[in-house]
């Protein structure tokens, strides 16, 4: 069996994940070309797709621990 508190932390890293790529994927038009990532390539717009996926990451942490409280 898989343990529970898992199950959670990859629930939400996958939402974290879809929601970080659908903000970038509609900011991408007004970012800076160097922040736009090229398929096959590695380049900075991966770098600017992972942050957003990281500041979602830690707004979704952030309203679980406020729910905890």
């Amino acid at each position: 069996m898989v343990d529970p508190r898992l199950k959670k932390r990859l629930l939400h890293s996958l939402i974290a994940v879809v929601a970080g790529n659908a903000v970038y994927f509609t900011v991408v038009e007004w970012l800076p070309p160097a922040a736009r990532h090229q398929p096959f390539q590695i380049d900075w717009g991966l770098a600017v797709d992972a942050w957003f996926c990281l500041v979602c990451y830690a707004l979704l942490g952030m309203t679980r621990w406020s729910r905890g409280r």
